[in-house]
């Protein structure tokens, strides 16, 4: 009997790392745009935001974010909702995030 491998919130975040908006030189983690990060059962959902509620990037954040995720080992099902409340502002981005930008 093998014990099944279960993915862990920090694994999804670590994954969402290799996620950026490409307008802006900075992974969504480091962006402050991931809001929520749920999983069950090899089940995720997260929810994210965008910079502003009208970038066009939003759909290829997302896929990226989906795609991203779907590559872990064990993940079964993977479910991205784009959120706007609360609205992103700049004081969601990490230190990591603003030391990239040069705003440390």
């Amino acid at each position: 009997m093998s014990e099944s491998i279960v993915v862990t919130r920090d694994d999804v975040l670590e994954a969402l790392k290799d996620v950026y908006d490409p307008e802006i030189p900075v992974n969504v983690v480091d962006l402050g745009l991931v809001y929520d990060v749920d999983v069950v059962e090899n089940d995720v959902s997260i929810q994210m935001t965008l910079t502003f509620a009208g970038c066009g990037m939003g759909p290829y954040i997302a896929q990226q974010a989906e795609w991203r995720i779907a590559e872990l080992e064990n993940v079964e099902d993977v479910n991205v909702e784009m959120v706007y409340e609360p609205p992103w502002t700049p004081e969601m981005i990490t230190e990591d995030g603003k030391k990239q930008l040069g705003l440390d």
